[in-house]
């Protein structure tokens, strides 16, 4: 695997046909202006020669599988850099899907115990891990607006600030307030939309429920929106895509 990266000491330029395929496995990607897609391609090529890949349970990492990985993942920091990304190293992959066996202790004390299905996982400081399902359906995906890479690395660049709240680290308090205030609205208005959703029958939401289980669940299931369709996020959520705008543009 990454023979090619492998050639000279400085990052090679990822070869034409693998970064082909990406683009006609993933419109999202293809549909970026020109010199936008260049950049992809150079940054990929440096996250595949700064990260590492594992498979489990047999499932094994090709060229294909790790580039598909990387040119989403480096989308939310075309123009941030993968300094953002520098908190980790290890990528793990998954076929399918995976059940993680949780513990939680409520108010009075009591512990509990349940099973959580998980289509990817961001650990502060750790590890991303994703299922390849999920990822390889991605161009499919984007018309409802999922990206299981997106959403996991957005939670990595939310947790920067070592705290994941829905709030990417910003450069003043007042910043951070005011994008606060407007996550925060807008994951209410959702949240809302939810509940009436599914316990009054109501329409249901474009983007996936699961943002409404939290505020920096809610930032990474909107992200994923925003970068993978465009133009109807903008239509469902102005004013969020107004803040990301200048955050996103570097």
């Amino acid at each position: 695997m990454f023979s090619w990266l492998r050639k000279r000491h400085a990052v090679p330029a990822i070869p034409e046909g693998l970064w082909r395929d990406v683009l006609a496995r993933y419109p999202f990607l293809a549909v970026r202006p020109e010199d936008e897609r260049r950049k992809l391609n150079e940054l990929a090529a440096q996250f595949l020669a700064t990260k590492e890949f594992h498979g489990t349970n047999g499932f094994v990492i090709t060229d294909a599988v790790a580039l598909a990985i990387a040119a989403q993942a480096v989308l939310p920091v075309l123009n941030l850099g993968l300094a953002w990304y520098d908190d980790f190293v290890g990528i793990v992959v998954h076929a399918d899907e995976v059940v993680a066996r949780r513990t939680m202790t409520d108010e009075d004390g009591v512990v509990h115990h349940y099973d959580e299905v998980l289509a990817g996982e961001a650990m502060d400081g750790g590890p991303v891990m994703l299922n390849w399902r999920d990822v390889d359906g991605a161009g499919e995906s984007a018309e409802q607006g999922y990206n299981v890479v997106i959403h996991e690395f957005i939670h990595k660049i939310d947790m920067r600030d070592g705290q994941a709240d829905g709030c990417p680290p910003l450069p003043s308090r007042a910043a951070r307030q005011a994008w606060l205030a407007v996550m925060q609205a807008e994951y209410d208005a959702f949240r809302e939309k939810v509940i009436i959703a599914e316990r009054f029958g109501g329409d249901a939401p474009w983007l996936d429920p699961y943002g409404a289980t939290s505020v920096d669940e809610f930032f990474a299931v909107a992200c994923e929106a925003y970068f993978v369709n465009r133009a109807r996020f903008e239509r469902e959520f102005a004013a969020l895509a107004d803040l990301f705008h200048p955050f996103f543009a570097g």
